[in-house]
């Protein structure tokens, strides 16, 4: 699987990326196996729900003018899903 990648929002996109304008038609071209690319829009904490819900659908390239704190994200759902593992790792025991 194509590694999740965070790019500006002024950067040009490759041609072989399918741009998805929704979660239904992003699931549908992860399907068909191509490489999603999604443009974030709206304030940080808009752009990192819709940029954690597409990554759980599979969408591998998001464009952001919130690059850091959208990887952030990016990495915990990747985690969560079982795509990688976490960063950090913590047993407690009382």
């Amino acid at each position: 699987m194509t590694p999740v990648t965070v790019i500006g929002l002024e950067e040009p996109l490759d041609p072989s990326w399918t741009q998805a304008r929704s979660p239904a038609e992003a699931e549908r071209h992860v399907a068909a196996g191509r490489t999603v690319v999604v443009t974030l829009e709206g304030d940080e904490p808009t752009q990192l729900a819709t940029a954690s819900v597409y990554a759980w659908l599979g969408a591998r390239v998001f464009r952001t003018s919130h690059g850091a704190q959208v990887r952030t994200a990016l990495d915990m759902v990747e985690s969560l899903a079982g795509r990688r593992p976490p960063t950090l790792t913590r047993r407690g025991l009382a």
